[in-house]
């Protein structure tokens, strides 16, 4: 299930996330659903978030 930031305005231009099995994560872009979406396994999606935490991204 792709869900959405709350933050997310009307204009429908947001990224989306869904969770996959084992802590995987896929991103996509909500104006152009059709695009493949990018996949991350459960250390790269932490590492990720971690560089936006910490200011780093």
């Amino acid at each position: 299930m792709w869900r959405k930031s709350s933050a997310s305005g009307p204009e429908h231009n947001c990224v989306e996330v869904a969770d996959l099995p084992g802590g995987a994560v896929a991103i996509r872009d909500s104006k152009d659903t059709r695009r493949a979406p990018l996949r991350f396994n459960a250390t790269e999606w932490a590492a990720f978030r971690q560089g936006l935490i910490s200011g780093a991204i």
